[in-house]
């Protein structure tokens, strides 16, 4: 907090002022998060909060930058080194292991049926995607 005496105050509304005068300020609207809604699972970005059938899913940090990424491009098939580079923020040679594990403790959260998944489909030897189609059956 700024704390201006008389003459100090004044100036700044000069400054202001003036400035207005010369710049143009646009007013700009937040970012808008939006929700990602599929049969069972709603992903409430703004939130950072995942819901299935309305209760309240605990997820890591992986794990939800994993489901964000694959709800937000869904049908993609995206490989593993894409997946970990997007949500571990780094190239990896070895990252196998731990895409696998994220996926898997995914799946037992918000899967209705982890060893069925209908949500997040492996392709086998390329990587996994988000299947909008058969989502929550």
């Amino acid at each position: 907090m700024l704390v201006f005496n008389d003459t100090e105050e004044e100036l700044v509304e000069k400054a202001i002022s003036a400035l207005t005068n010369i710049v143009t300020l646009e007013t700009t609207q937040p970012l808008y998060s939006p929700s990602l809604i599929f049969p069972g699972l709603e992903i409430r970005q703004n939130q950072h909060r995942v819901l299935q059938n309305g209760e309240d899913i605990y997820l890591t940090r992986l794990e939800y930058r994993t489901l964000v990424l694959l709800a937000t491009n869904p049908g993609i098939v995206l490989t593993r080194t894409q997946i970990f580079e997007a949500v571990w923020n780094m190239d990896s040679d070895s990252c196998q292991s731990s895409i696998s594990t994220v996926i898997c403790n995914l799946r037992k959260k918000i899967e209705p049926d982890s060893k069925n998944p209908t949500y997040i489909k492996t392709v086998l030897g390329v990587g996994y995607k988000f299947d909008v189609k058969n989502a929550g059956k």
